[in-house]
Order: C-alpha cells, then sequence, then structure tokens
C-alpha cells in the first residue's frame, strides 16, 4: 500500500508563495499579450461629453427633425408674403373677314380699330387673414423649435443611457474575469495541496470547472460589452458602426444629480415637449381665426388702360370685384378648426400632467437608486471582498472546507455584480431625472 507523502507545513507554503510568485509572472506575461492584441483594435476614447456632441451632430433622428424646423421656417415666410398682383393683355376686335381694320389714323398696328386691353387686379386681404396666418405660422415655427429641443433632450437621455450600457457591459466583464483570475489563482494552489495529500482530485476538479465557468461568463461579458459600443455607436451616427468606442468617463462619476435641482419645485423648469404642446394650442387658435376671417370675401382691385381708335384711342379704367358668400360661408373649416382646437388644449393639458408625473417618478427613483447603490459600493461590496480574502486565506491554509471557498467567491462574484447594476441604475436615473427636469450639462434648471 502507498503511502501518501505529507509535506511539513513550512515547505507546502514555500511551494505555495513559488506557486504565486510563478502565476503572478505568467499573469503578468498574459497581461503584456493581451494590452498588445487589445493595442492591435482600433479603440478610441470617448467621454459622454463628446458623446453627446457627435450626437447632436450626426444623429439620423435629430438631423430629420431639423429639417422639420427648416420646413417650419420656410412656412412662416410664405406667410408673411402678399399676393401677387395679376397681369393681363388683350388685343380684341381683330377682323375674321376682309373688311379693313385701318382707320384715319392709318394701317399700323396701333392704328387699327383693334381693342387693346392691359390690365393689372390685385387681390387685397382682408378681415384679419394675414395677421392670423402670420401667427399661426410664427406658433408653427415656436413649436418646431420645441420639438428639436426635446428631440435633443431625449437624444441626451439615449445616449447617456447606452454609454451607461457600455460601462456596465466592461464593469461586469472585468468584475467577472476578475474572479475567474482568482479562482485560477486557488485552483493553483488546490493543485499543489492536492499533491500533498491535503485534498482530493475532486476537489480541485470543482475549482478549475468553476474558474472556467467565469472565464465563459466573462467572455459572453465582453460580447455584450461589443454590442453595447455598437448601439452606442448607432445613436452618435456611425456610419459603420464597429463597437470600438472606449467610455474614458467612470460609472460612478454619473449617478450625481445637484440637491438643487432634485428639491426645485416642478414648476421652475421649462419642458421642451410642454412648450410644443402650447405652441400648437396656438397654431390651432390661429387657424380657428384664419377660418373664421375666411368668411369676409377679399375684395380684388382693378387698373386697367384701354386703346381702341379712332373713337376711344386711350382710355383708363378701374374696378372692384369680390365673391358673395351666399352658399359658402365656411362653416366645414371653421367647426374642423373648432375641433382641433379642443384637441390641442387636451392634449397640452395632458402633456403638462406628464411633465408633473415624470418628475415625480424620476425623483422618486434617482432617490431609491441612489441610495441602494450607496449601500452596495460603502457597505455590502467592502463586506464581501472582506469575507472572500479571510475564507481564501483560511483554505489556503486547510481552515476551511471547498464549499466555503466556492459560496465565498460565488457570493463576492455577486455582490460586485450587484454593485455595478446598482451604479448602471444610478446613472440612469440620474439621467432619466436630468431629462425629466430639462437640465443642462452644468445641472442648471432652464427656467421659463
Amino acid at each position: 500500500m502507498r503511502r501518501a507523502t505529507v509535506f511539513p507545513g513550512s515547505v507546502l507554503r514555500c511551494v505555495c508563495v513559488g506557486c504565486i510568485l510563478a502565476s503572478a509572472g505568467a499573469s503578468g506575461k498574459a497581461a503584456s499579450v493581451d494590452s498588445t492584441n487589445s493595442a492591435s483594435v482600433a479603440r478610441r476614447s470617448l467621454t459622454l461629453a463628446d458623446a453627446r456632441r457627435l450626437a447632436f451632430q450626426r444623429n439620423w433622428d435629430l438631423l430629420a427633425a431639423k429639417s422639420d424646423l427648416d420646413i417650419a421656417v420656410a412656412q412662416r415666410i410664405v406667410a408673411r408674403e402678399f399676393p401677387n398682383p395679376a397681369a393681363s393683355f388683350t388685343v380684341e376686335k381683330i377682323s375674321a373677314d376682309r373688311h379693313a381694320s385701318g382707320t384715319a389714323s392709318g394701317n399700323g398696328f396701333w392704328d387699327r380699330s383693334y381693342d387693346t386691353i392691359a390690365a393689372v387686379d390685385q387681390l387685397i386681404e382682408i378681415g384679419g387673414k394675414r395677421r392670423a396666418r402670420k401667427d399661426s405660422a410664427a406658433a408653427g415655427l415656436k413649436g418646431a423649435e420645441a420639438r428639436l429641443a426635446d428631440a435633443r433632450r431625449l437624444l441626451d437621455q439615449g445616449v447617456t443611457e447606452a454609454y451607461v450600457g457600455v460601462l456596465l457591459a466592461e464593469r461586469s466583464r472585468g468584475v467577472l474575469a476578475d474572479s475567474a483570475a482568482a479562482l485560477r489563482q486557488e485552483a493553483r494552489i488546490a493543485e499543489v495541496r492536492q499533491r500533498a495529500g491535503e485534498i482530493s482530485r475532486a476537489d480541485q476538479n470543482q475549482i478549475e470547472i468553476a474558474a472556467e465557468r467565469l472565464e465563459l461568463d466573462a467572455a459572453g461579458a465582453e460580447a455584450e460589452a461589443r454590442k453595447a459600443r455598437v448601439a452606442l455607436e448607432v445613436l452618435l451616427g456611425e456610419k459603420e458602426p464597429r463597437g470600438e468606442i472606449d467610455p474614458a468617463d467612470g460609472l460612478d462619476a454619473l449617478g450625481n444629480v445637484s440637491a438643487e435641482a432634485t428639491n426645485a419645485p416642478p414648476a421652475t423648469f421649462s419642458r421642451p415637449d410642454l412648450v410644443a404642446a402650447e405652441a400648437a394650442r396656438v397654431k390651432a387658435e390661429a387657424d380657428l381665426r384664419v377660418q373664421k376671417a375666411a368668411r369676409i370675401p377679399d375684395p380684388t382691385l382693378l387698373a386697367q388702360y384701354e386703346h381702341e381708335p379712332p373713337d376711344q384711342p386711350n382710355t383708363v379704367g378701374f374696378g372692384v370685384s369680390f365673391p358673395l358668400p351666399l352658399w359658402n360661408r365656411n362653416g366645414g373649416n371653421i367647426a374642423a378648426a373648432r375641433a382641433t382646437l379642443e384637441q390641442t388644449a387636451t392634449k397640452a393639458e395632458k402633456v403638462r400632467a406628464q411633465v408633473m408625473a415624470d418628475i415625480a417618478v424620476a425623483r422618486v427613483s434617482y432617490l431609491a437608486a441612489l441610495t441602494r447603490w450607496q449601500r452596495y459600493r460603502n457597505e455590502l461590496t467592502p463586506k464581501s471582498r472582506q469575507i472572500r480574502e479571510s475564507v481564501a486565506l483560511a483554505y489556503e491554509r486547510g481552515g476551511a472546507a471547498l464549499l466555503d471557498l466556492l459560496a465565498a467567491q460565488r457570493n463576492d462574484n455577486d455582490v460586485r455584480l450587484a454593485t455595478a447594476q446598482a451604479a448602471a441604475d444610478a446613472a440612469n436615473a440620474a439621467a432619466n431625472l436630468r431629462a425629466a427636469l430639462n437640465l443642462s450639462d452644468s445641472a442648471n434648471p432652464q427656467t421659463k
């Protein structure tokens, strides 16, 4: 019967230290190789401020919103223009048979007995039509500007959430990679202890399996991080998104909102979607005035010059014409404009209530997310790390069981992942609160 060789404690510790140093050297080489490989990939560092700037310049939806603004500017130009006059020139009483058209003055074109008329017609708008049309166009332009500002507000929120998603994926990958590296280190120590006969081969295999699973999870997290970077690049208007953005800001720095903004009354802030809704209501009021004014007939003034030799060689004439509103009083268009006004007024009230609700919900969510993140960061994470380190040290010295080691490692890994998720939730809640309050980057309220 073969006897298991038992090493003294000092020898075992020396072997363990040697394995640790060797593994540290190997990990250093692996790190250098990984850094070389990562350097070969074109990654560009990007702060959140730079991401916002690029999105405001190149985002497809924002460019479309800018086109809507250009259309509103063109419509305002149209509303300010006067109706063009109509010029006419006619020649009548031209002989169609062999009768002579000449007169005592001669047989030239200007001397013949033709009736030549040159006239100019000018439509004159009355009843406040032009003023109402200009008011409608001005309100439409204001609404387009507000919709563009709201698109920027929502894009800012979306870019921040996408940026936070990249940071969360990177943080999760780092946590899983660190946990896998720690278990790999424990597996090397377990191999030494297994050779010394202190643990079984099954215990060593369990540690190696746990380490491999974490490595696979880290690889999956890397793929998720790449997908998150691609999603961010789409928002930035990249023509060929490849997931090559490297966030320069830290996740922990994005979860803060000033206490003044958090506690300020909602009436202090002006949301562009509410401004757009109010502009739509004002436009509907102006459109209703336009339709009511359309009941008043617009006169057309006429001035003409007539040349008809020989009896009336040169005469002038003036006239006015206007439609008679006998059968059509524009009742249908007025009713439709009045219904549109009621609809836009209701929508404006709904948007106002929704703004108040968004602010209330965003504040509650932010405070809850911030408290949760602070507890994870300040209390749970240090405790779980301390427990993991204590159990790992006890296991290396033979004072803890394998199940204790795996449970401590798994708990610490879960807590660190939960901490990263809590930090991301706080950052997203902060972005939602800034969007709800329509805050600028300097966290100052945009007052009315």
